[in-house]
């Protein structure tokens, strides 16, 4: 399969880009790094993305930006870096995508446990991930010529620990290398409308 990675070079990217590398076409694609470089707050760079990679099979997405506070501190503008960013971005991916993906191809986005296990500063967060999740379950009955989409969600990274695990007191963390094997799993499997929980 040709597989887009939007935030290849981030830590859980890389990760599911060395998962897949063996198997499949690898491109990644984001602002700064990789093989396409686009603006994922921005519609028309999403879609000036897919007509520079042509055909492919599946898209997978790891990135996203929240602000994380405490609720008194709290601004919309905070909130909206969430929403532009992390939820309205990826679900662009997929309302542009589905124009140009290919039959019985996947969309894999990614949330996280905050939308169901929620943290002192994450409110943002939970209510992003939140509606990530539901955008999956919906998306599913919907998506057209048996293109399928599904989240992952996963909790802290082991990786990340020593910048956010403050964050996250009582946590368990996981590696990006485990993690990585729900992407595949959505890459590779059949089943859509799918949450992943890892952790």
């Amino acid at each position: 399969m040709k597989i887009i990675i939007v935030g290849g070079s981030g830590t859980i990217g890389q990760a599911v880009m060395d998962r897949l590398a063996k198997k499949h076409t690898l491109i990644s694609a984001s602002r700064e790094h990789g093989d396409v470089r686009f603006d994922i707050t921005d519609p028309a760079s999403i879609k000036k993305m897919y007509q520079s990679v042509g055909d492919f099979d599946a898209v997978v997405s790891t990135v996203g930006k929240v602000h994380f506070a405490d609720l008194s501190a709290m601004t919309p503008e905070d909130y909206d870096i969430g929403l532009h960013n992390k939820l309205m971005g990826q679900v662009n991916l997929v309302l542009i995508g589905q124009h140009y993906i290919n039959n019985h191809g996947s969309f894999t986005l990614t949330s996280g446990i905050l939308s169901h296990d929620p943290i002192r500063g994450g409110t943002s967060a939970s209510m992003v991930n939140g509606a990530i999740d539901s955008f999956v379950k919906s998306a599913a009955i919907e998506l057209a010529s048996g293109i399928r989409i599904n989240a992952i969600s996963p909790t802290i990274l082991t990786e990340s620990m020593d910048k956010y695990g403050d964050y996250f007191p009582g946590f368990e963390s996981v590696p990006a290398e485990r993690v990585a094997l729900s992407y595949q799993k959505s890459v590779e499997g059949l089943q859509t409308g799918q949450i992943y929980q890892v952790g």
